[in-house]
């Protein structure tokens, strides 16, 4: 099973590298991050801010 990544479109079907991935959820909907989103966006995501702030 794929995954792609919501900011960047990166697709990964690795499992043992899926799990660098960030998961979260905004209104409910799952958001699915790759390595390099996710660190691009670290204090956002920590402090909780709502990706549309990103």
């Amino acid at each position: 099973m794929s995954t792609t990544c919501d900011l960047c479109g990166t697709v990964e079907d690795d499992p043992q590298r899926l799990l660098a991935w960030t998961v979260s959820f905004e209104r409910g909907r799952r958001q699915d991050l790759c390595v390099t989103c996710a660190r691009r966006h670290l204090r956002a995501l920590e402090g909780k801010l709502d990706s549309e702030h990103w």
